[in-house]
């Protein structure tokens, strides 16, 4: 393990022992604590049995202590000042009891890692599986999780994207209003709990990311009374106060979220970080936020590849382009274009955030070529541009996905999108996901057609369980369907229990699913099978029709290439076509390799199709060629 023992500008060095700048770490028969406060002129440990240490200040309103004789599971507290409410350490490693509670001394060197020639995740050739380790599994836990992998497997996922685990207020949430970043949730197990189903998923050979918020603390949070510096009014922030990345005295805020992205790489062996809202890390300084924590979470892979990806909805190239070229540095950016397509394209409804989505041809062509459909022209929705230019990106810097956590939620049923949309159809724009040239994403339950809702759950309270109720309500009101006032008295209560029980997976529906499983692991092993698609080869398309079109991948062994037809309308008839991309490469003819209407996939069967004839592509459905040699005339 790497000693992380550099701080960000502007700071003293800490000494060799230590890891990290600030927290409780083990050093040998002591434990030392550190903590930035600059807000207090005096800072004391008080552990759980009730004895008191002062710390002593250092420079740039740190304080720090060593205590003799302390093991890891030590409980402390802060006291801050003269105050008498005492405050867990905003970089506890785990809360035993809440974030409210004591915080926990922990030893990350007493876990006995297995996973040493484990080499990381490059940015290309992955499937990425969402997860919220709270819903995945009746129990809600890391272990219970850790079992489903060798399903995920089998399956062909290679890496597993982890919603928020650091702790929060309430017995569940989705855990994107996090108040300790740096202590992983007790709600689903212990830090070596954690460990294990990293370990146990690089033991599988799936590799592990975690999706961390940088943006903003969630309510319960003691961060101001340790240094308002930590937040800034420079900025407006949809969700709470804006962090402090570029004000006066910002190098606190700076160094405890960049060195919490090498920690979880570090201690937990994650393989890298999904950034949420990167948009609102505002930092106008020389040196962006974003480039530091990208700098720290390589930094702490010690060598092995970390992948990191990034959602920005104002779709700022920017972010994964490299510091040469004036970006900073990440591997991948989440692509709504794309999901707003398939959605409208699915069901007919481009009403609100969608407005500005056809679901034609057109858009897929363009989504699997250009990765954004919006690249800084006008965006209707938004009364502006949106977007900017990323011809020249390669297709693994854009995640595609038909659901996320977000927008299965934003249904206003929480219903998933194989509930409102043809089977045909659905099947159709999975093989689009899976086989397009960009990094696909499935989220859980996606895989076996899951009868679950994803709702919005949030365990609040009094005043706090109405705000958020309400804010749900306002901001599902841009959907013309669901303003309605049945609606409002028909919303499942985010603060309810019930809420979180209705979003759990429901395992025993595998059993019934086989023609959806067979459906995703054979287009996931065609597309790890095939070089022209998993090596991300020469992508070009051209549209057939409105809701039909086809994506030509181009290798330079003719054999190698493919072609991909997919229709979202009608019966489709062909009798021949000005388009030189449906033509075989010399020397072969192109030969049905792979149908979405199989019925081994629930599929009404397919027609017989021969590209030199007249041919028909059935209706809501997707057919990939491959060429087969063919006798010289």
């Amino acid at each position: 393990m790497s000693a992380n023992q550099d701080v960000l500008a502007g700071n003293e060095k800490i000494g060799e022992n230590r890891r990290y700048p600030i927290g409780a770490e083990p050093i040998g028969a002591c434990v030392s604590f550190r903590v930035w406060a600059p807000a207090q002129d005096r800072m004391t440990i008080v552990l759980d049995e009730g004895q008191t240490f002062d710390m002593r200040r250092q420079h740039d309103g740190y304080f720090q202590i060593e205590v003799d004789n302390l093991r890891p599971g030590a409980l402390y507290r802060f006291k801050l000042g003269s105050c008498d409410q005492l405050a867990p350490d905003p970089a506890s490693r785990f809360q035993p009891d809440g974030p409210t509670g004591p915080s926990m001394v922990v030893d990350p060197g007493d876990f006995d890692w297995h996973d040493h020639e484990w080499t990381g995740l490059s940015p290309g050739g992955q499937v990425l599986y969402e997860m919220h380790i709270g819903t995945f599994t009746a129990e809600g836990s890391y272990r219970a999780a850790a079992e489903k992998l060798p399903f995920l497997k089998e399956l062909g996922i290679t890496c597993l994207e982890l919603m928020p685990v650091n702790e929060f207020c309430g017995s569940f949430g989705w855990g994107y209003d996090g108040v300790l970043a740096y202590a992983p949730t007790r709600l689903y197990g212990s830090p070596d709990d954690l460990r294990f189903f990293v370990e146990t998923a690089h033991k599988h050979g799936i590799g592990v990311i975690l999706d961390v918020v940088y943006n903003h603390f969630g309510a319960g949070d003691r961060f101001k009374d340790f240094s308002p510096d930590y937040f800034t009014d420079r900025y407006a922030n949809e969700w709470g106060s804006s962090i402090n990345f570029d004000g006066p005295n910002s190098a606190g805020a700076r160094e405890y979220f960049a060195k919490n992205a090498a920690y979880w790489i570090d201690e937990f062996h994650f393989d890298g970080l999904r950034l949420d809202a990167t948009q609102a890390l505002f930092d106008e300084g020389d040196e962006h936020i974003l480039e530091v924590i990208a700098r720290e979470a390589r930094r702490a892979g010690e060598g092995k590849s970390i992948y990191l990806v990034a959602e920005n909805e104002p779709q700022q190239t920017r972010l994964v382009r490299s510091l040469e070229q004036g970006g900073y540095g990440l591997d991948a950016l989440w692509n709504d274009d794309f999901h707003h397509s398939a959605t409208v394209a699915l069901t007919g409804r481009n009403e609100a955030y969608y407005h500005d989505h056809q679901g034609c041809a057109q858009e897929f062509v363009s989504a699997a070529k250009y990765g954004y459909l919006f690249q800084g022209q006008r965006y209707d929705w938004q009364d502006a541009p949106r977007g900017q230019p990323g011809f020249d990106l390669r297709p693994s810097a854009f995640v595609h996905f038909l659901q996320n956590h977000d927008q299965i939620a934003n249904s206003g049923r929480g219903v998933r999108m194989d509930k409102l949309a043809s089977p045909a159809r659905v099947r159709a724009m999975t093989a689009l996901l899976l086989l397009g040239p960009q990094t696909p994403m499935l989220f859980q339950g996606q895989e076996f057609g899951s009868s679950s809702p994803f709702l919005y759950f949030a365990d609040q309270s009094g005043e706090l369980a109405n705000l958020v109720r309400n804010g749900r309500i306002d901001f599902l009101r841009q959907f013309p369907s669901l303003q309605d006032n049945s609606f409002v008295e028909w919303m499942p209560d985010p603060a309810q229990p019930s809420t979180f029980d209705r979003s759990k997976l429901n395992w025993s529906e595998v059993d019934a699913s086989g023609h959806v499983i067979a459906l995703h692991r054979d287009l996931i092993a065609l597309r790890q099978q095939t070089p022209a698609i998993a090596g991300n080869g020469d992508v070009d398309g051209s549209v057939l029709a409105q809701s039909a079109f086809l994506l030509r991948f181009f290798s330079p062994d003719p054999l190698d290439e493919r072609l991909l037809i997919v229709n979202l309308g009608q019966d489709l008839p062909v009798m021949s076509r000005a388009d030189p991309l449906l033509a075989a490469p010399s020397g072969t003819r192109w030969s049905v390799g792979w149908a979405s209407e199989e019925f081994v996939y629930g599929g009404s069967g397919r027609r017989p199709i021969d590209l030199l004839h007249r041919w028909t592509l059935c209706a809501d459905s997707a057919v990939l060629f491959r060429p087969v040699a063919v006798a010289p005339r």
